[in-house]
């Protein structure tokens, strides 16, 4: 998995280039946190199957 990812921020109102800040192995999956640098909007991805983020 790259360290950056493309996304639609809420906060901003556009795609940006999301960072990831955080990787951790659970019983679920791999846990994903990735972070707006504009903003510090951010949210959590779980394996695909979760996903935090409002866009």
């Amino acid at each position: 998995m790259s360290l950056e990812m493309e996304h639609e921020c809420p906060n901003c109102g556009e795609t940006r280039s999301f960072w990831k800040i955080a990787s951790t192995e659970l019983h679920l999956g791999r846990k994903v946190k990735w972070d707006c640098p504009e903003c510090d909007y951010g949210f959590v991805q779980i394996d695909g199957a979760v996903d935090t983020s409002t866009a």
